[in-house]
């Protein structure tokens, strides 16, 4: 009986590990900073951007969030929303290729916004809406470089771009699709989203793109990939436990 306690502490100590590994697997894979929705159409108007930041460390609060918005395919009209506890600049740049509008030439726009003074504490997460008046109409998706910075000091880097065909990375910067106009629009509302591939080509098609919808297929088959691999862990780890306790029952009825 001495080895069979042995063999079941031994496999409830694998399963065990396995399992926290599964699940700290998948708590990383969500706590990357996002921008939500993930997608809107080319040249939209007055619409809202809801950038999603969790804390992922254990004794530190996040304490400064900066947020770069590109300049060559610039966001028009950029307002803050006014966030409880933070206190939001603006900086604003003037944009090498102004853009043309139906309301006149616009030379400037906001190239960061940087939130300071609130906290974000460990298992928190915290939403910063920034509203726009216009989009690009000449581009298939916009990152957002994003800076977080930790009250120890640390400094974590969103700033990494999906790669087509290759996994995601490490520091995934939050990435905005932009869909062909007249497409079907994601309501503008902090919901569920994620960020997109990269992508830099621009299309005039009134109909999605083929690059649009080979990123659409590679986000749906990537999410799918990560659920059964996880099912599959957790699986084999329940496996593990039911051999076990076949094996001290075969064995008890022997004795």
């Amino acid at each position: 009986m001495s080895s069979i306690s042995t063999t079941l502490r031994r496999t409830g100590t694998v399963a065990a590990l396995v399992t926290a590994g599964v699940l700290a697997a998948a708590g990383a894979a969500s706590a990357h900073v996002t921008v939500h929705p993930e997608s809107y159409a080319k040249g939209a108007t007055d619409g809202l951007l809801s950038f999603r930041v969790p804390n992922e460390e254990d004794t530190a609060s996040t304490t400064k969030v900066q947020i770069f918005l590109p300049t060559d395919h610039p966001l028009l009209g950029v307002l803050v929303t006014p966030q409880a506890g933070w206190t939001a600049k603006a900086t604003t740049v003037k944009l090498k290729k102004p853009v043309k509008t139906d309301d006149g030439t616009i030379t400037d726009a906001v190239s960061e916004i940087t939130w300071t003074g609130g906290r974000i504490r460990h298992g928190e997460f915290q939403d910063f809406q920034v509203a726009f008046g216009q989009l690009p109409d000449d581009v298939d998706q916009l990152t957002f470089k994003t800076l977080q910075t930790y009250s120890d000091g640390n400094v974590v880097r969103w700033i990494e771009q999906q790669q087509k065909g290759q996994e995601e990375p490490e520091s995934p910067a939050p990435a905005l699709a932009l869909t062909a106009k007249g497409a079907a629009e994601e309501p503008a509302s902090a919901g569920t989203g994620a960020s997109g591939s990269d992508s830099s080509s621009s299309s005039t098609s009134s109909a999605p793109s083929a690059a649009e919808k080979s990123t659409a297929s590679g986000k749906s088959s990537d999410s799918t990939a990560r659920a059964l691999g996880t099912a599959g862990l957790i699986v084999g780890v329940l496996g593990l436990l039911a051999a076990a306790f076949a094996v001290v029952r075969v064995r008890s009825a022997r004795s």
